[in-house]
């Protein structure tokens, strides 16, 4: 037992001086300027996170000017992370993110932050639904002022139509790791895959009942 004693403090000193290194390097990502991407092509990039990202993919692959959303990991500080090293939300680190590739002469980035909060529970802290853990946080990514200044207006807004205090933190962009193949497309791939019949489609579905204006014509 004399030994034990010594052994359990050391591994507990250990394991605070890692969560304290691991908080400083999530600050740091909080604390960052934002980085731009440029516009390719006339199309431009966003970034949201918002509990299971197979659920926010099919949410903005719906809406009108949206080419393409991509599943994937932004907001920590992790290199490379994967789905296996980041599902378990036990650090701060990444969310689960999507990419928005839009042609903002067609929908605008403050559509784009409409759709966002449209689409999902704005009061839920760290998830959505069934999804809870750190990894399934709501993000707001912004790449200049002008977007900060559209997120945090929106926020305000929607704290005070609700009376209720809104979870979606509001990150500078650093840089977005894309996922894993299979997790791409995956509620169109996998329409019969008991996570979406139950979580993902009922999902989209309000979020189609509430702005139809902006859906594609083939949904």
């Amino acid at each position: 037992m004399k030994n034990i004693i010594p052994t359990l403090a050391i591994a507990l000193l250990f394991s605070c001086q890692n969560n304290a290194q691991t908080n400083d390097k999530q600050q740091a990502v909080i604390n960052a300027d934002p980085i731009e991407v440029p516009i390719k092509n006339g199309k431009a990039k966003a970034y949201f996170a918002s509990g299971c990202f197979w659920c926010v993919e099919a949410v903005f692959e719906s809406v009108k000017g949206v080419d393409e959303s991509i599943s994937g990991y932004a907001g920590g500080h992790t290199k490379n992370p994967t789905y296996e090293t980041n599902s378990y939300g036990r650090i701060k680190d990444h969310a689960e993110a999507v990419e928005i590739i839009y042609d903002p002469k067609v929908v605008s980035f403050e559509t784009l932050v409409d759709v966002y909060f449209a689409s999902q529970n704005p009061t839920q802290v760290n998830g959505q639904g069934p999804d809870k853990g750190y990894q399934y946080r709501s993000i707001i990514f912004y790449q200049n002022d002008a977007q900060k200044k559209i997120i945090e207006e929106k926020k305000a807004a929607l704290t005070k139509q609700l009376n209720a205090t809104i979870a979606a933190e509001v990150y500078p962009f650093q840089k977005f790791w894309v996922g894993e193949d299979y997790h791409q497309n995956y509620e169109r791939l996998h329409p019969n895959q008991s996570y979406i019949r139950n979580v993902s489609i009922p999902r989209l579905n309000r979020f189609k009942a509430k702005m139809p204006e902006v859906l594609k014509n083939n949904h």
